[in-house]
């Protein structure tokens, strides 16, 4: 996968590059990849490939509900193939497998990807307008995807891991939204990623509480 530079993406990115919500921090970003193999990637596509197939292979023909059954489809193994490339790009130090990652894929319509945009960056939506003369930072962010992946013709994914499975995750992290955009024709994804961290969790929360002079109270409500 090769990343693309893509000049739109710019100030969004840096309008979501930890946005100060008081409480909390955003963290988001675009990026634009082409379907094309670098470095290792023909290699990595290979034992993917490969992966998927023996876990077809142990399947049982009477098992339809096993959750690599859909792959026996190469264009559908591809498109697991640029996911899990993209995210191996976008994390290099952490180890994805394509029939685990497919667990957590999960396909999705235009309207989920505005919803998830309408509910988590309600508040950062409206600071991009009182910055930027009242525009949508939804209608912002679907220009310039449409300008690079053109939605209408692309499959949208939504990539909702566990916890052991989650490269995204932090500390204090309170939700994590990742959607992919790719689209077979032009060979191209677009990702974005968007998480949202507590300033104050854990041991922060405490020692906050400790520092106001609550120390008796806290050690109370922890109920030793």
């Amino acid at each position: 996968m090769k990343f693309l530079e893509y000049t739109p993406f710019d100030s969004i990115n840096l309008f979501l590059d930890n946005l100060d919500l008081g409480d909390c921090t955003i963290r988001g970003n675009l990026e634009a990849f082409s379907c094309k193999h670098t470095g290792n990637d023909r290699r990595l596509s290979i034992s993917l490939e490969h992966e998927i197939l023996d876990c077809l292979g142990k399947s049982s023909d009477s098992d339809h509900s096993s959750p690599v059954e859909h792959l026996s489809s190469r264009s559908s193994r591809k498109a697991l193939i640029y996911l899990v490339l993209t995210l191996s790009h976008m994390y290099p130090d952490y180890d994805f497998s394509a029939v685990r990652a497919h667990l957590f894929f999960k396909e999705e319509e235009w309207e989920s990807f505005r919803e998830m945009i309408d509910t988590y960056l309600s508040e950062a939506s409206k600071q991009w307008a009182a910055r930027n003369e009242g525009t949508s930072l939804l209608d912002s962010m679907t220009n310039v995807i449409d300008e690079v992946i053109k939605i209408r013709e692309s499959d949208i994914y939504s990539y909702n891991p566990d916890q052991d499975g989650d490269p995204f995750l932090e500390k204090g992290v309170i939700w994590s939204i990742n959607f992919f955009f790719y689209n077979r024709k032009l060979k191209r994804v677009v990702s974005f990623r968007c998480s949202c961290i507590s300033k104050i969790s854990g041991d922060d929360f405490l020692t906050s509480a400790l520092s106001d002079g609550d120390e008796e109270d806290a050690l109370i409500d922890m109920d030793i």
